[in-house]
């Protein structure tokens, strides 16, 4: 069982390991202290899932969305899944998670993000599509892509 739920300031370690376990393949080392200090300030909604290991309540994702200043104009924002759970479909119900929140928002017209070559694809089965393309833009090895998902103007 697994449950999609709000971060709350005691998921901080559990989301570090998530990152340390998708660095360096997912994440440049250097990005670690940008997202530490992230989940300290953010006020954007960041969730986490939760699923029954052992008995226990485990943090296996975590990832969030930001409204930018015009509000017409959504970001997903640090989205990572357990290395070792990665093709069990947590990815897929935590980037779902997240754009639904957003849909639930009308006046926000479009999603941006930025992944890499690994994760491009994933992404774009979602229909985000690339804009840019910066090579070593994340880090060494990893190619930063730009992409953007275009909401449909008529929402339920």
């Amino acid at each position: 069982m697994q449950t999609v739920r709000p971060y709350l300031a005691s998921d901080r370690d559990a989301c570090l390991a998530l990152f340390d376990g998708n660095t360096p393949r997912f994440f440049d080392p250097s990005e670690r202290v940008r997202f530490a200090a992230w989940l300290d300030a953010s006020t954007h909604p960041y969730f986490v899932i939760e699923r029954v290991i052992d008995g226990e309540a485990r943090i296996v994702a975590c990832g969030g969305h930001a409204l930018e200043a015009d509000g017409s104009v959504a970001s997903l924002s640090w989205g990572m899944v357990a290395q070792h759970l990665h093709g069990q479909g947590l990815g897929h119900a935590l980037t779902q998670a997240r754009l639904d929140a957003i849909g639930a928002m009308p006046q926000v017209s479009s999603v941006n993000m930025n992944t890499s070559q690994h994760t491009q694809q994933f992404y774009a089965r979602f229909g985000f599509v690339p804009v840019k393309v910066t090579p070593d833009g994340i880090g060494p090895g990893l190619d930063q892509w730009d992409m953007v998902l275009q909401l449909p103007a008529e929402r339920a």
